[in-house]
Order: C-alpha cells, then structure tokens, then sequence
C-alpha cells in the first residue's frame, strides 16, 4: 500500500471519518485492480 495512502486511512480513522474511509477503500480498490491485471 502506497504511502500516502496509508497516512489518509490513518488520518481517517483517528478522525472516524466514514465517507473518507469508503472512499479510501475504493480508492485502493481501484488501485489493485489496476496494477495486478
């Protein structure tokens, strides 16, 4: 998981931000779909 990444789960979890968190989600979702096809 890329860096940036990790710091915006962690930013959203200590916030409990639950759209950033789904979105983030997605975001990484999106990410491995694309790189491991």
């Amino acid at each position: 998981m890329p860096s940036w990444l990790i710091n915006q789960m962690q930013r959203a979890y200590y916030t409990k931000d639950r759209y950033q968190i789904k979105l983030l989600n997605q975001c990484w979702f999106f990410y491995q779909k694309k790189h491991c096809s």
